[in-house]
């Protein structure tokens, strides 16, 4: 039985780009590169140094605060270079792959099994690394217990891949991840789907399932555990993305970790937007460059959405937990008194000298211009009308500004993530990075209170 949680606080950007549910296999990429950075807060310790052979989910490295954390190579093949960067901090593990893959087999598992066999075995095989956890947003403790999993299978962010598309069927591999997951916590796995939708997880057993509605953020996981249960201080939630589990209930039935995923390349700068098959790691090259985006062009390559994905270069890998390249216009031009007249190609909530609002339906070209520079916080009260959290935007970005742990503390900072806080960012009239603010915040935390 379903639930239903409707949003009316949040903001549709409706961008010309979105792909076209047609998915290819990408070009084989001949190099996967692994980041840390991708895992927040994780010091790792490297097992495979360079020159040393790997098959596709054998370790790469582990976490140094708990060695049975493992992360593992989404390919087999050779680790070629580890890259560093100051005070030896490795910065990306770059792997050479081989022409024919090879797996490691970690045993079939019995979905019957305990709770403390399942954790183990998720820890052994690379796939902790997709259980995150609030607060602060990071991998998730092993030590802790949460009170409930959350799971988001809509995807409201602009140009975000279809999880109904990229999902459809997986429903063997969702069933036998959320069974695993379940063993976890006694407060139950709590996925949301479209309230329209024709989704995979919707009928999942050992589950409760939202149907959400309502404008952006409300495909956020963020939201969904807002409106289910809010973390108060000493409570853990754990959450997962939704492709992810596809990766955990293949290796929970067939002892393989195949880190294939579904992408969705998108955005106004390509020509055919659709999806591919790749790998977790994988060159972005070999999808970017065979749809009409030209090698010199004035190009911004996002792996993951625009509103939260990370900038890469043209010739950099997919990040570990993106399923989608957005490529868009470059903004560096200079629109002379862009401040002093009618707006009708921009998205905005403001109605003074704007138009957007006149046609909610129409898809805007927009690029990365920010449209003014950084300066002070104004008191608009336009946060609050993209803000469907029971939170204060405002206040709780301040608190993080000037670190008042109490304040931040008080203000609900345990719940959030720097992703909830995109859409306020992207109609800021200050220029605040927003997201940046949230995540400085929640490393203060993190190790201030810990």
């Amino acid at each position: 039985m379903s639930k239903d949680i409707k949003i009316k606080k949040g903001l549709d950007i409706k961008l010309v780009g979105e792909a076209e549910k047609a998915t290819e296999n990408a070009i084989v990429s001949n190099f996967y590169s692994v980041r840390p950075e991708d895992f927040h807060s994780i010091i790792p310790k490297l097992i495979a140094k360079e020159g040393t052979h790997v098959k596709a989910g054998e370790t790469l490295f582990y976490n140094k605060d708990n060695e049975a954390m493992k992360f593992v190579s989404p390919v087999s093949g050779e680790v070629t270079e580890v890259q560093r960067g100051p005070r030896r901090r490795i910065d990306a593990i770059k792997i050479t792959a081989d022409k024919t893959q090879t797996f490691a087999d970690h045993g079939k598992f019995d979905l019957a099994s305990n709770a403390e066999k399942t954790k183990a075995h998720l820890l052994a095989t690379g796939c902790w690394a997709f259980i995150k956890q609030r607060p602060y947003d990071v991998v998730a403790k092993a030590d802790s217990t949460p009170k409930a999993i959350f799971i988001s299978g809509y995807a409201s962010a602009p140009l975000a891949a279809d999880l109904d598309y990229t999902l459809a069927g997986k429903e063997a591999e969702l069933q036998a991840a959320v069974t695993a997951l379940s063993k976890l916590t006694d407060g139950g796995v709590h996925i949301s789907v479209g309230k329209n939708s024709n989704s995979p997880l919707a009928s999942l057993q050992n589950a409760i399932i939202y149907k959400v509605s309502g404008p952006h953020p409300s495909g956020n996981v963020g939201t969904l555990i807002n409106k289910v249960s809010p973390v108060n201080k000493g409570e853990t939630v754990w959450t997962v993305n939704a492709q992810d589990l596809v990766i955990i209930g293949e290796l929970l039935l067939t002892g393989k970790f195949n880190a294939e995923r579904v992408i969705a390349l998108a955005g106004s700068s390509v020509k055919k937007p659709r999806y591919f098959k790749t790998k977790i790691g994988s060159e972005i090259s070999t999808m970017v460059y065979d749809n009409g985006i030209e090698r010199d062009g004035n190009d911004r390559f996002i792996s993951g959405n625009v509103l939260t994905g990370k900038q890469v270069a043209p010739d950099g890998y997919l990040d570990y937990y993106s399923n989608v390249i957005s490529v868009i216009p470059e903004g560096d031009d200079y629109e002379f008194f862009g401040w002093n007249k009618p707006v009708f190609d921009k998205v905005s909530t403001s109605r003074a000298l704007t138009f957007s609002w006149l046609n909610p339906n129409k898809k805007y070209e927009l690029d990365t211009n920010t449209n003014g520079e950084h300066r002070a916080f104004v008191l608009t009260g336009n946060y609050e009308e993209v803000f469907p959290l029971d939170i204060y935007p405002l206040q709780i970005l301040k608190a993080c500004m000037y670190q008042d742990l109490d304040e931040m503390e008080a203000l609900g900072m345990y719940e959030v993530a720097p992703e909830d806080f995109a859409l306020t960012e992207f109609i800021c009239v200050s220029k605040q990075p927003h997201q940046k603010i949230i995540r400085e915040g929640l490393d203060l935390m993190l190790k201030e209170i810990g």
